[in-house]
């Protein structure tokens, strides 16, 4: 059974289509994070419809199983101890994965519009968490919930086999990030940063993406300086 990644191929998919306003009103199930907001057509079914013809019996369950909500920046999704129960798909927003070090934050990954957020250890596996999601600013999702995930399998199994493409993407964008960390030094992870991801450099307070990067935020600053001087 691949009941968890399936969801992460839908992710993966929507990076070749433009991002759709949604369907309904956000849910307002945390009143104090969240915000309704008017939307159009639901954007998983929108990808889902590019990809296979659906039924109106489909896209209505597609709609029930993934709610969009709106959470607020500082908002965590997801903090160390806790065990996963939901993965999401950014329509809107930025969201920062952090564990924590040596009584420090260290920053994992960013996350923006058309990507995918998910723990799969905790998720799988039903365990505790040991990294945390927050909301770097206001942020608008589609939520899985593996328990509606699997209803709709059971409902719907030719979705099914949307899974295996999905995971295969994931695991190679964390080795390749893995390697990078690795054999990088931290000015050219830098420009692999600004190069791949842009958006980031004026979207995420320096200290964050320094301490990304793996290195304290005097460093970053004098390696920004080097590059513009040599610009």
């Amino acid at each position: 059974m691949c009941s968890i990644p399936s969801f992460d191929y839908i992710y993966e998919i929507a990076k070749s289509f433009a991002i759709c306003v949604v369907e309904g009103q956000v849910q307002n199930r945390h009143r104090s994070t969240h915000k309704n907001i008017p939307m159009k057509k639901h954007i998983l079914v929108e990808i889902m419809s590019g990809l296979t013809p659906l039924t109106e019996e489909e896209k209505l369950d597609i709609e029930n199983s993934f709610p969009i909500e709106r959470f607020n920046c500082g908002t965590h999704l997801l903090k160390e101890g806790q065990i996963a129960k939901e993965a999401y798909f950014i329509i809107e927003g930025c969201i920062r994965e952090y564990r924590h070090s040596d009584g420090e934050e260290k920053t994992t990954a960013f996350f923006t519009e058309e990507q995918a957020v998910v723990n799969f250890d905790s998720m799988i596996n039903q365990s505790p968490s040991k990294i945390n999601f927050v909301c770097e600013e206001n942020t608008s999702v589609a939520i899985l919930n593996s328990e509606k995930e699997q209803e709709l399998y059971n409902k719907h199994p030719r979705f099914e086999t949307f899974c295996r493409h999905g995971v295969e993407k994931m695991i190679g964008g964390k080795h390749e990030q893995l390697v990078n960390s690795i054999t990088l030094k931290p000015e050219q992870r830098y420009l692999k940063l600004q190069e791949e991801r842009p958006d980031l450099i004026n979207r995420i307070p320096q200290y964050h993406i320094a301490s990304y990067l793996g290195i304290k935020p005097e460093t970053l600053s004098r390696i920004r300086k080097r590059i513009v001087g040599k610009n």
